[in-house]
């Protein structure tokens, strides 16, 4: 059996904070380090190329940036092949924003499609977890690096 189409895969969250706040979240690395990837070689702009490293986990992986549009929209590939990841940053009234993270381009056999997807949507659904509560809360829950702690170089 073959899938019938692409996998797309959707994460949303609310953060209930003004998207400016949301927004510079994930394209400021000295503010998505507390949540998501460890270190960063720079912000997220339009055409810059930047490194992300998950420290704990001995992991890196270059960044491409497509696009990014001031608290509405980023647009990435990553990883080899090149996937496409979009964030959507949606105002709702003045202290709250949704958040999409929309990815795709999974490869492989169906069953390996199937796991990059379920695995890219728990994921990005953690990383938005774990910004939700920095910014509301000024909690760092430590979702991404106590996900594997058998893998966790830290906790070794």
């Amino acid at each position: 059996m073959s899938l019938p189409q692409p996998i797309v895969v959707h994460a949303q969250m609310l953060i209930r904070c003004p998207v400016s706040q949301v927004f510079n979240a994930f394209v400021d690395p000295a503010v998505t380090s507390k949540f998501w990837f460890t270190k960063s070689s720079g912000p997220l702009a339009t055409g810059a190329q930047v490194r992300w490293d998950w420290e704990m986990y001995g992991s890196s992986t270059n960044v491409i940036v497509k696009a990014v549009e001031r608290d509405k929209r980023i647009h990435i590939e990553w990883n080899d092949p090149p996937c496409p990841v979009e964030w959507k940053f949606e105002a709702r009234g003045r202290d709250a924003t949704f958040v999409t993270i929309e990815t795709s381009g999974f490869r492989g056999s169906d069953s390996e499609i199937v796991a990059q997807a379920l695995d890219s949507k728990g994921g990005f659904t953690s990383v938005l977890a774990g910004c939700k509560a920095l910014l509301e809360h000024d909690v760092s829950l430590n979702l991404v690096g106590d996900q594997f702690p058998d893998k966790n170089r830290q906790m070794a």
